[in-house]
């Protein structure tokens, strides 16, 4: 069922509660950009670390697109390597997007309208029979959880990358080359691999980016991040977010 953000419903959840971290066990939990972001942050280490320990690498069949699922635990249970059982998530304020919304899942539509493509956001309960959070008597709207568990801030570090998870491959069209595959798992989730790209290669020889981005790129993470979206953009030939400069052949 689609619901809108005023929505109403009842849900609280809590370490009283009998289900308590049930909901970190057995599930398939794809990371966003800022996500990574602010794991890698919160536990002090570089994003590559990050990556090679608590992350696996998925194919998407539709997009030929590489994406990040945190690696679960090799046990029957499967339970986030961040869960510690009774006290519960180790990282909770830098927890992953989807781990804040439970138990509301959001999709995103991609429509073609006059103006154009526009994309549309609606949201839908997750019951599941082991959570008892919904039995609670705090009510919330789907904004004010949002607001509530920091999911708002997290759409809009997201915002464009989401544009990206709709691109699909074109009908006869071959998929995504190993190289653009490549590329598009550096500038999602590897930031300091990226900020070598950009730096420490011919790259700002090659396009032009105004001096106060490039300072911005090289001071702040989530500047790095959002021109990471931009270049990708570029790279998949969605728009045309970036230019040569003058006298630069593009490669054929």
């Amino acid at each position: 069922t689609r619901l809108d953000p005023d929505t109403r419903f009842k849900f609280r959840c809590h370490k009283a509660i009998k289900c308590f971290t049930r909901c970190c066990s057995n599930i398939d939990i794809m990371l966003t950009p800022y996500d990574v972001l602010r794991m890698k942050n919160r536990l002090g280490i570089t994003s590559e670390e990050f990556l090679d320990k608590y992350t696996i690498m998925r194919i998407d069949q539709k997009s030929s697109h590489p994406y990040a699922y945190l690696k679960m635990g090799d046990d029957a249970e499967r339970r986030c390597p961040f869960v510690v059982v009774p006290d519960g998530c180790t990282i909770y304020s830098d927890r992953p997007v989807s781990c804040r919304y439970y138990p509301i899942g959001q999709a995103t539509l991609k429509k073609r309208e006059k103006g154009g493509i526009v994309h549309e956001e609606f949201y839908f309960f997750i019951r599941e029979e082991h959570c008892l959070g919904y039995q609670e008597d705090t009510e919330w709207t789907i904004e004010s959880w949002r607001d509530d568990q920091g999911a708002l801030h997290y759409d809009e570090m997201n915002r464009e990358w989401k544009e990206l998870l709709m691109r699909r491959n074109l009908p006869g069209q071959p998929e995504l080359d190993p190289k653009k595959q490549t590329q598009f798992f550096m500038a999602s989730y590897d930031l300091d691999r990226f900020r070598r790209y950009i730096f420490e290669s011919r790259f700002l020889e090659l396009f032009e980016v105004d001096n106060d981005e490039v300072e911005k790129m090289r001071q702040d993470e989530v500047a790095l991040m959002k021109f990471g979206f931009k270049y990708l953009k570029y790279l998949m030939m969605m728009e045309q977010t970036l230019k040569l400069k003058d006298g630069v052949l593009p490669k054929q």
